[in-house]
């Protein structure tokens, strides 16, 4: 790899791989838009009075969920086409159930704003800043292991801010309610240990705050980088920027925030002055995270594929799928006018892969892993098992039963290939996570009979999974 590489990208190490330059042509597939770019297009439309035009938006449960709480808490939607949205945002801020002063609660007999959040840890984690923001209170609960997932960050850091949040059942897990009149601004600090997503809660909150706030990053570590970048990038479209300030030579200085690829604690922090959303035409890009089992398909199968929509220059953490690939030694070819990149098929190596900045990555990798030659060990993911399911310890379990060896440990796991057996039944139990089937569905690459439990749930972020794969697995062949 080269002296050059971005600081978030993965640290990899692997045998180099001859070129095949007889192999077949293609398989075409169309990138699917991103939900983490949907997510927060649709937040900040939201937020932004007067009315927005986004296309490309990601039609998923787990945005619909986002939508759902936005509209409980003022904003409008109306439905063009597939993927394009009018957004009719909000007067003034998100806008709660009236509360009573005296107990920082919903008033008697009164309902606090019902925010659904389901199973998207994403609409939970965004929307408890958001609304810290607003006025009024708030209800966040969900669904399925919605209620496991911690949400005590927010509390902790709000809580100098006025904003109460009150757990019905274990402290620091939803449900929850939130009561706020407001942010008065100032000054904040937010771990990073468990997920990025509570600062990007609180950064999306921070431009509705009555004064300048100046939000710095406490803990032992920050975990997902890369999405807190996706987070300023949608602030800045929308027009409420935050300016990114790094500690150099003992005092603060601004810097791109593009240019940031990782953060350490007391290092980083954000200065956001109040500021007006602003409505705009806006068209949501590719997905990182979900073309990876396209990608990975190319590496793995029979056929290149090649995969359109995906900008190479995307602030996107899930981009390191191609460097992975690479390392393991996949053939990477971008197309001359970078519209599509083609992966082909090579003889693959085992690596040693920091993850901690891409961590949906995790799976797709673990499952392309098994069709090395040699063992790949994961390492500094150890937030996967606060995910939709113990994504680290379903993983080991669910790989195992293809015959390949797995070891897991306190943050990370190590996968040891055994020969995959053609025509070998495998179920896999999905634990309803979404994941659990897009990353095990490669096997069937490896002619595995695959099956699931609930192959259905990849709807919570990607309706169109298996539309896109099943042909890449039936051409196989071809």
């Amino acid at each position: 790899m080269s002296a050059d590489r971005k600081p978030d990208a993965p640290i990899l190490t692997a045998a180099p791989a001859p070129i095949d330059v007889d192999a077949p042509a293609p398989l075409d597939v169309e990138a699917p838009a991103s939900k983490s770019l949907s997510h927060r297009a649709l937040i900040c439309a939201a937020l932004a009075k007067g009315e927005s035009r986004l296309a490309g938006v990601l039609e998923s449960q787990d945005t619909e969920r986002t939508m759902a709480c936005l509209t409980a808490c003022g904003a409008g939607f109306a439905r063009i086409s597939e993927g394009e949205y009018l957004v009719q945002g909000m007067a003034n801020g998100p806008v709660g159930g009236p509360i009573d002063s005296t107990q920082g609660g919903p008033l008697n007999g009164e309902a606090a704003a019902d925010l659904n959040v389901g199973e998207s840890g994403t609409t939970c984690r965004l929307l408890a800043g958001v609304v810290a923001a607003g006025r009024g209170a708030f209800r966040i609960h969900g669904e399925g292991r919605m209620h496991q997932r911690p949400l005590g960050e927010p509390a902790r850091a709000l809580a100098p801010q006025g904003v109460s949040f009150r757990f019905e059942q274990a402290q620091g897990y939803p449900p929850v309610t939130i009561a706020t009149s407001g942010l008065p601004g100032g000054e904040v600090d937010v771990r990073l240990e468990e997920s990025s997503q509570y600062l990007s809660g609180v950064l999306l909150a921070a431009p509705l705050a009555r004064g300048p706030m100046t939000i710095a990053i406490s803990g032992s570590k920050a975990v997902s980088w890369p999405y807190v970048s996706l987070t300023l990038q949608a602030m800045a479209d929308f027009g409420a920027p935050a300016v990114v300030e790094v500690l150099a030579d003992g005092a603060f200085a601004p810097v791109d925030y593009a240019s940031v690829c990782s953060a350490e604690p007391g290092k980083l922090r954000f200065r956001v002055a109040p500021a007006r959303y602003q409505p705009r035409t806006l068209r949501v890009e590719g997905d990182w995270s979900n073309a990876s089992y396209f990608l990975a398909a190319g590496a793995v199968g029979k056929r290149p594929v090649r995969v359109s929509g995906l900008r190479a220059d995307s602030l996107q953490g899930d981009r390191a799928i191609l460097d992975i690939l690479a390392a393991m030694g996949a053939q990477v070819d971008w197309d001359a006018d970078g519209q599509a990149v083609t992966v082909s098929p090579r003889p693959l190596a085992g690596v040693h892969v920091d993850m901690g900045a891409c961590p949906d990555l995790v799976p797709t990798v673990a499952v392309a892993a098994c069709f090395a030659s040699s063992p790949t060990t994961i390492v500094n993911v150890a937030h996967l098992r606060i995910k939709e399911s113990d994504r680290l310890e379903a993983l080991a379990t669910e790989i195992a039963k293809t015959g390949c060896g797995t070891e897991m440990f306190a943050d990370g796991l190590t996968i040891t290939p055994a020969p995959l057996k053609k025509g070998q039944a495998v179920e896999f139990a999905t634990r309803a996570d979404h994941r659990l089937v897009m990353g095990p569905a490669l096997f069937a690459l490896a002619g595995l009979a695959v099956s699931f439990d609930n192959p259905g749930c990849v709807a919570k972020s990607f309706p169109g999974f298996w539309g896109g794969f099943a042909p890449i697995i039936e051409r196989q062949g071809e």
